[in-house]
């Protein structure tokens, strides 16, 4: 019997080419040997949307269009899966979004056309509308699609359905809103060069009454609410693999926190752990963290 989606995502969904090398990272005039290589579902919806479905969740996505390349690989993945496809739009005239990403343990880098694309001055991606949330009860909104994304929280905002986002600055409607905000450190050397974290997430609190969790890499996550004081966490211990997709797999921890009730002690240590789990192998789509995994590695770390 097929389960109805109880979690809404709006935001990238990509075809993921990834290479694994196997004698450290790339340099230049070198040869690289690779180690193994991929062709998957990623993204940082798509990427969220298979490790929800991991952790026994029924989730609907929308978000990038699909094209011819993508397409038959991305219905072959989700096939028998909770991943609910039918919101995507699916083109015959175009390859579809794509990255290419170089990996070497902690060091990763990825690559593709995303300049060229926003700059094309044309949408390639859905418009939500009110019925894509019917049966949600959490959401997940990435901040790339402008007025599409808006149009995402205030939909969230108007069913009353909490929504995480990632990586929205502290004066954004979508971070005023979000009842998660999981902001890396990618984004804080950009939009905060200069400030300690404590100060950031001070901005961050003012700003909302929703949770803000900064995480720092293999740093200590800071996490508060307005007033509160800041908290800190240390992540899990592992054995790095590959760190494609591990803040990908932390939202996706958040919004399975959400939906669950987690305080937001639970919701940050939870969310750690799947991406603990996640960054210890490779590639991240065929061995999702199980939520069965997911609880064996927060009752070790007890």
């Amino acid at each position: 019997m097929e389960r109805k989606p109880e979690i809404y995502l709006f935001g990238q969904i990509l075809g993921t080419h990834s290479f694994l090398l196997r004698d450290g990272f790339l340099q230049p005039d070198e040869y690289a040997e690779i180690k193994e290589q991929y062709f998957l579902p990623g993204g940082e919806t798509g990427t969220a949307a298979t490790v929800l479905d991991s952790l026994g969740v029924p989730i609907r996505m929308d978000g990038t269009w699909i094209g011819t390349e993508v397409a038959p690989m991305l219905k072959g993945f989700y096939s028998g899966r909770s991943v609910d496809l039918s919101r995507l739009h699916f083109v015959d005239d175009d390859p579809g979004v794509m990255d290419y990403v170089v990996i070497a343990g902690l060091v990763r880098s990825p690559m593709g056309r995303f300049q060229t694309l926003f700059a094309s001055g044309r949408r390639w991606w859905n418009v939500p509308a009110e019925e894509d949330l019917d049966g949600c009860r959490a959401a997940a909104i990435d901040p790339f699609f402008f007025s599409e994304t808006l149009r995402a929280a205030e939909i969230c905002r108007r069913r009353g359905i909490p929504y995480v986002t990632i990586d929205s600055r502290h004066d954004s409607d979508l971070h005023r809103y979000a009842a998660v905000n999981v902001v890396s450190k990618e984004c804080t050397s950009e939009h905060y060069a200069g400030m300690v974290p404590e100060d950031i997430m001070k901005l961050m609190q003012a700003e909302t009454d929703g949770l803000t969790i900064i995480t720092q890499g293999a740093g200590d996550m800071l996490y508060a609410r307005k007033g509160e004081e800041i908290r800190r966490m240390k992540p899990f211990s592992v054995e790095v693999k590959s760190t494609l997709g591990a803040g990908d797999t932390y939202k996706a921890g958040c919004v399975y926190g959400l939906l669950k009730g987690m305080s937001d002690s639970e919701m940050v240590r939870f969310a750690s752990a799947c991406s603990a789990i996640a960054v210890s192998r490779f590639p991240l789509p065929l061995h999702p963290p199980t939520l069965g995994e997911v609880q064996a590695l927060l009752a070790r770390d007890e």
